[in-house]
């Protein structure tokens, strides 16, 4: 059985703070994103249709400092490694 894992880091935006969301399951990344005051409402988070190396690096960063605290596992970031390298996975 696959867990979902679900990753969380904001940013001061134009519009205000933005909680963005990397949501791992089944091998493949998917993106959220929410303006503070609205993400406690799921129906709020819109997919991230185009995602830039900002967003990989960001979830990069989140990842490796969970990693430090030994909660995330290290291929999970390689798995990003990969993708920033625009590598061809395996």
């Amino acid at each position: 059985m696959q867990i979902q894992q679900r990753h969380e880091w904001k940013e001061d935006t134009d519009e205000g703070i933005r909680f963005f969301r990397g949501i791992y399951h089944s091998k493949t990344w998917k993106f959220t994103t929410a303006l503070k005051g609205t993400r406690s409402n799921p129906a709020v988070w819109e997919r991230v249709e185009t995602v830039t190396d900002e967003h990989w690096q960001a979830l990069r960063t989140v990842l490796f400092n969970k990693y430090q605290r030994k909660r995330c596992p290290w291929k999970l970031i390689e798995n990003i490694d990969k993708i920033l390298a625009k590598e061809p996975e395996e």
